[in-house]
């Protein structure tokens, strides 16, 4: 049996089996899922050993568990290490979903579910991919699996665990498809990713929430103040006002901008898929540009005062706000954090003290485009969709890649198979089905050509 009959043999039982891992609401940063993201590692774990992988353990760290497995058919054969997570994104809010989060939905030829495409997807992909090779008997080169339980909260353990393992973990390549394709019809292969710096900011002010009619006008308002703070990091041209933030900038030649402008991409699709008027960011740079390979900071929450029913007229004691930044080339995401501590203190007036919490972040990574492994990837994406894959930039941020070459000493591959429309971490993500069994499809295709098949 070859294995595109395999794969269209079994393809109803792969996506009940995704189906049923979607289920479970692994959501890392909430304590109140921890039992929940056990059970998910414990679901693939199985899978793995189903599948056909030795050694198959859930190992413990001081958060979330890693599964790891493996299937060594020649120690003098190349090693592949597949690393995904199946920790996922809060659900909320749940009421902008327009079917339940954690119950896989089909519409249109697209599964709609936390973690459908941010990464329980993707990874399940590889695990029916080596099944498929497993049952078919092709698998060309070994294969390892780390899977962690704590990307979507800065892979906090795995450093750790990478460094007390380097040994177990030993490969030539890192696999990983947590990233996302220009289109069904334009497969891209990113060649790299930006990094970040996640920052928490709150503003103090008086020691109790004050009656704003007996002390506004007189006494700081955090809430104001945290908002003209935010405010001033950002100039009229969206260029972000931090000193020293763009000096180790990695800034791209003409000729490498005017290829990057090649990339298929529709302004107004863009806005109409988004429904929005129209797109803003830092003048001078187009929309790709700014989402690949130009730093950004954003706010990702803010909050102070009273939010609830109806009104009530204070000045609040607090105000508090998370602040990302993604980083580009060159930029070191502790030192962004420095400057961005230093700056943002310097920015309050005396009337308030500020308290500023690094939480984590990772720095950028690039891939050379000459590698064997990339190559295989770029013929592995040709043979299954018939055209050679555009080289992209991608504007998310795995802060583990590179730790991996770090730690580990090798470099990483980044072929995902999601859109950027498939909202990740948004309300009604998805994944379609046509990329799921794609990447089923494509992933023995490039241990093929690794190898030199």
């Amino acid at each position: 049996m070859t294995q595109k009959e395999y794969i269209d043999k079994n393809q109803e039982r792969f996506l009940n089996e995704l189906f049923d891992w979607l289920r479970i609401p692994s959501v890392s940063a909430d304590s109140k899922f921890a039992g929940d993201v056990k059970r998910a590692a414990e679901y693939v774990a199985n899978k793995l050993k189903i599948a056909g992988a030795d050694n198959v353990s859930i190992e413990e760290t001081a958060g979330h568990p890693i599964v790891y497995g493996d299937k060594i058919i020649d120690p003098a054969l190349p090693t592949v290490l597949v690393y995904g997570h199946y920790d996922v994104q809060p659900s909320v809010p749940d009421n902008l979903w327009d079917t339940p989060p954690f119950e896989p939905t089909i519409r249109d030829g697209k599964i709609y579910a936390r973690g459908a495409c941010d990464d329980k997807g993707q990874v399940y992909m590889h695990v029916k991919a080596f099944e498929t090779m497993m049952q078919t008997d092709s698998l060309t080169c070994n294969v390892k699996f780390m899977i962690e339980g704590e990307e979507e909260v800065g892979s906090v353990n795995l450093g750790t665990f990478c460094r007390n393992n380097k040994e177990k973990l030993a490969c030539d390549v890192i696999l990983i498809s947590d990233t996302s394709m220009i289109a069904n019809d334009t497969p891209s292969l990113d060649v790299g990713l930006r990094g970040l710096t996640y920052m928490e900011v709150e503003v103090t002010g008086p020691s109790i929430d004050l009656h704003s009619g007996v002390y506004g006008g007189a006494v700081a308002n955090p809430a104001n103040v945290l908002c003209t703070m935010i405010a001033a990091l950002h100039d009229e041209n969206r260029h972000i006002t931090i000193p020293g933030f763009y000096d180790d900038v990695l800034e791209l030649s003409a000729e490498e901008r005017a290829a990057m402008a090649k990339t298929p991409f529709d302004l107004e699709e863009y806005k109409n898929e988004l429904k929005i008027n129209d797109v803003m960011g830092e003048a001078g740079y187009s929309t790709i540009e700014r989402t690949g390979i130009r730093p950004t900071l954003d706010v990702n929450g803010i909050w102070g005062g009273y939010t609830g029913e109806g009104s009530k007229t204070v000045l609040p004691s607090k105000a508090s706000a998370k602040i990302s930044m993604r980083l580009v080339p060159n930029q070191n995401w502790e030192k962004i954090a420095d400057l961005f501590t230093n700056y943002f203190q310097q920015l309050a007036p005396p009337s308030v003290t500020v308290k500023v919490t690094r939480h984590h972040g990772g720095n950028p990574y690039v891939t050379p485009s000459d590698s064997p492994a990339y190559l295989a990837a770029v013929a592995a994406l040709k043979e299954s969709f018939g055209k050679e894959p555009v080289p992209t930039r991608s504007g998310g941020s795995i802060p583990i890649v590179a730790l991996f070459e770090d730690v580990l000493g090798v470099k990483s591959i980044l072929m995902g198979f999601g859109l950027d429309s498939d909202a990740i971490h948004s309300p009604n993500e998805k994944f379609g089905i046509f990329n799921f069994l794609k990447g089923i499809e494509t992933i023995p295709l490039f241990f093929k050509h690794y190898v030199g098949g």
